[in-house]
């Protein structure tokens, strides 16, 4: 069977392409596609390696490692190494998933034509194959992942919290949304989305009621004694979700938030207690019927 260098690097790129575009998209990772190519292109470059034996240590386990580090990193640029790790196995889970299902079409398709050396498989299968097996295998990723979040119920992944802000007590329910990673961009501290309603007692109104004008940079309908107090405090948060792209929040950091889990008052326990958290002022309601009205990240849990 003749194994062409060029198919098997084109048919490696496509793959590693399409894993990367649906971790990312799992994952609601804005997505740099010249950064997933540039990753694929390197497992791809891999793959030549490890078929032709040029280099002997292409079967080392930390070698295998340090490589899908390097790709992940590349693809997605985590900010930190705890980012890094949850992109990591989210690759290799829908790698896995992936690989499964793609061999699985390829075999039923043209198993003659698949032979394996140095781990690999390979195969003389035409090219619309592959792309034919990575589209299904996409497809089935995805609608899995969708109908597992769908079968984790929002109860499951709703927390009472309690936030102290200015002095005042702030006692409201939270999602833990798996995407958000959100970060205050100068402090980097995790940002927990709350909406602006709740925060008229610890807030001034004149505040609350002008945050595009803030955002926007104009402070003309804010008193001079309350911009004095409340400029240093202001923080802005870019996101990207939420609705829309590029948008802005403004944020401020409060004295401390607390997670509680219980459902009973008397059978309360203090999940987690964080200081160093920032609040993103949200304008308008997160559900129609007010299940949770605050957004917060899986690390606060």
């Amino acid at each position: 069977m003749t194994i062409y260098v060029d198919v098997v690097l084109m048919e490696n790129l496509i793959m590693n392409y399409i894993i990367l575009l649906a971790t990312g998209l799992i994952l609601k990772i804005k997505i740099k596609h010249i950064r997933l190519i540039l990753g694929s292109l390197l497992g791809a470059i891999y793959t030549i390696v490890a078929y032709t034996g040029f280099l002997k240590i292409y079967s080392n386990f930390i070698l295998k490692i340090i490589l899908s580090v390097i790709i992940v990193y590349i693809a997605y640029n985590p900010q930190t190494v705890k980012t890094l790790s949850k992109e990591l196995l989210f690759f290799y889970l829908t790698s896995f998933v992936f690989g499964g299902a793609a061999f699985a079409l390829i075999y039923i398709v043209k198993p003659q034509d698949i032979l394996m050396k140095n781990g690999l498989f390979l195969g003389t299968y035409p090219l619309k194959t592959v792309i034919l097996a990575a589209i299904v295998a996409f497809i089935i990723i995805i609608t899995a992942f969708k109908i597992i979040k769908r079968k984790m119920t929002k109860k499951d992944m709703i927390y009472k919290i309690e936030v102290k802000l200015n002095g005042k007590i702030i006692r409201t329910k939270a999602l833990v949304d798996t995407g958000n990673m959100l970060k205050e961009p100068i402090t980097n501290l995790p940002v927990v989305v709350i909406e602006r309603s709740l925060l008229y007692d610890s807030i001034p109104k004149e505040i609350l009621n002008h945050l595009e004008e803030i955002i926007g940079g104009d402070f003309e309908k804010i008193p001079e004694e309350i911009r004095i107090k409340y400029i240093s405090k202001l923080k802005l948060i870019p996101f990207s979700s939420l609705g829309k792209q590029n948008g802005m929040l403004i944020g401020i950091k409060p004295e401390y938030l607390k997670v509680i889990k219980g459902e009973e008052d008397n059978n309360e326990e203090v999940a987690e207690i964080k200081e160093n958290v920032i609040l993103g002022i949200y304008d308008k309601s997160l559900t129609k019927r007010g299940e949770y009205r605050a957004l917060m990240g899986m690390e606060f849990v």
